[in-house]
């Protein structure tokens, strides 16, 4: 077995307690104010919502059963408990993973935690009732059943065994709700909040702000650091840089493109710091099948044909957040492809004059040159308009003419769901680097709620399956690529544009913060203290 895929097999249990740091002494007390760069969350269920202005808001206010490794979390196969005790290991063949729970953890109102409100939170996001949406469904496939036989533990049944389960697990979105609650409403979560985490919710104003206070009974001994948080909502950065800058707010977690993070060093100088990371998110276009003429292949090709991405990512890297070539895989992780097998892919060709050669050809055979449309955008400047301005410029190079429809990330999400789109600018971002997973997002509706094209394809759902089942790398990698090359390609699904490189740039009395790949984990602010 490869040696990444022996590391998942072989995860961490780290304990989580109060971080030794080599040179600060951690301090108790202050308030933390931040930017969160979206006008406000479409709603607060993290089971629902795949947006970081949802775990931005309000993961502070909640634990999940395991989580990334907060003194780490640069590791991709180091995991620890939250609620549970211990990650056990597997019975029954790998397909068996019981999980006992804390008995100390209590919800905001008082309430104790017990497996069975663990049990009925994963099967929310496993099993969603009718009219409930999950958009993580689909990377649990492997689950078969929950269950939770006593109070204290909660067991795991999976089809089959995968590497993939533990990473997947460890996803910051999964919080655990009361289970009283989600058996008389399970939309209730969707504009409340009652969590057990860190911090107790206080205010929310749509479109301002979001505040917590500090959890006195939270079960982690000694943290929260913070007397509590606000959370600013502005979807203009340089509304965000200004509040950095005059010091109305301290740090914004998800990321700065360069030229940003350079005007930033030059006013702060020292009173800054600047942490960088390769970033496990990337920039997709989807067009919506059920609208002509984008339910046939060739058009969706010769969309993606006329898209220079090998000469757009040095430009696109000086003045956005995107910058790295890449498909369906991280680049770097095991399953992603190379140069040589991206640039056989339609959109990757070496040669772009070539590929817009055939993407003209195509539009005239589908009957489609000429094609004009709206991209549907969101109001979010980094990397969104950014790369709805980059795609339209290289459409019009064969004749494509397309206008932006710019909305409120609410009505932005809503207008994916309910398919009010002919095309669209989307996000893929994952939070724990998991190459087994990382397609989740380009499989029908039907199996992920988080794809909003419109398609049916039981032959990439096929590729999916015998991937995920399949322990032998080689064949698995193989796979992989076949399933690459149906999504981006001979199907063209999807269009991917470019990974993202994320750059935080905070003022230095923020201590405790540690960049990972992900701009999701380790959001719950208990391990935040400010120096000041």
């Amino acid at each position: 077995m490869h040696r990444w895929f022996a590391a998942c097999l072989a995860l961490m249990l780290v304990p989580l307690g109060l971080p030794a740091f080599a040179d600060d002494t951690p301090k108790h007390g202050g308030v933390l104010t931040y930017m969160i760069p979206a006008d406000s969350p479409p709603s607060f269920d993290g089971h629902r919502e795949a947006t970081f202005a949802t775990v931005h808001a309000v993961a502070p206010f909640y634990s999940v059963l395991i989580r990334a490794n907060p003194e780490n979390p640069a590791d991709t196969t180091a995991f620890a408990c939250d609620v549970c005790t211990e990650i056990p290991s597997p019975s029954d063949g790998g397909k068996t993973y019981a999980f006992p729970i804390r008995g100390d953890v209590r919800f905001h109102d008082g309430s104790v935690m017990t497996a069975y409100d663990v049990a009925a939170s994963w099967n929310k996001i496993v099993n969603p009732p009718e009219g409930v949406i999950s958009v993580r469904r689909g990377y649990y496939s492997m689950i078969d059943r929950i269950d939770a036989p006593d109070p204290k533990t909660v067991v795991f049944h999976l089809k089959f065994a995968t590497a993939a389960f533990l990473p997947a697990l460890a996803d910051p979105y999964a919080f655990i709700y009361k289970k009283a609650i989600l058996d008389r409403d399970p939309h209730w979560y969707e504009k409340n909040v009652l969590g057990s985490g860190p911090f107790r919710f206080k205010d929310y104003q749509a479109g301002q702000s979001i505040s917590g206070v500090r959890n006195p009974d939270y079960y982690r001994a000694g943290l929260p650091y913070l007397d509590g948080f606000i959370g600013i909502f502005a979807d203009k950065q340089a509304v965000r840089v200004a509040a950095i800058k005059s010091d109305r707010a301290a740090i914004e977690f998800r990321g700065f493109p360069p030229a940003t993070r350079d005007e930033l060093v030059a006013a702060l100088g020292d009173k800054l710091t600047v942490q960088e990371s390769d970033w496990n998110c990337g920039a997709l276009i989807t067009p919506n099948h059920a609208r002509k003429p984008f339910d046939d292949a060739r058009v969706r090709r010769a969309l993606t044909l006329a898209i220079d991405r090998w000469h757009g990512a040095p430009s696109m890297a000086r003045i956005t957040i995107s910058k790295t070539v890449g498909g369906v895989g991280f680049p770097g992780s095991p399953l992603a492809a190379t140069k040589a097998e991206l640039e056989q892919i339609a959109g990757y060709w070496p040669d772009i004059e070539k590929s817009r050669a055939e993407a003209v050809r195509l539009l005239k055979e589908a009957g489609a040159d000429g094609l004009s449309f709206e991209l549907l955008n969101r109001n979010v400047d980094q990397p969104y308009k950014f790369n709805a301005t980059w795609a339209i410029d290289e459409w019009s190079k064969i004749g494509i003419r397309a206008t932006q429809r710019v909305l409120p990330s609410g009505p932005y999400v809503e207008a994916l769901r309910h398919g009010d789109f002919a095309v669209a600018i989307d996000g893929d971002c994952q939070n724990v680097v998991n190459p087994l997973l990382d397609g989740t997002k380009y499989l029908p509706h039907s199996v992920s709620d988080a794809n909003y094209g419109n398609y049916e394809d039981p032959t990439e759902i096929d590729l999916y399956d015998r991937m995920l089942r399949e322990t032998d790398f080689t064949r698995q990698r193989d796979l992989m690529r076949q399933f690459e090359r149906r999504v981006l390609d001979t199907e063209a699904h999807e269009m991917f544009l470019l990974w993202r490189y994320r750059i935080v740039a905070y003022r230095s009395y923020v201590k405790g913060f540690k960049i990972s790949p992900s701009h999701y984990v380790n959001q719950d602010l208990a391990m935040i203290w400010l120096d000041r």
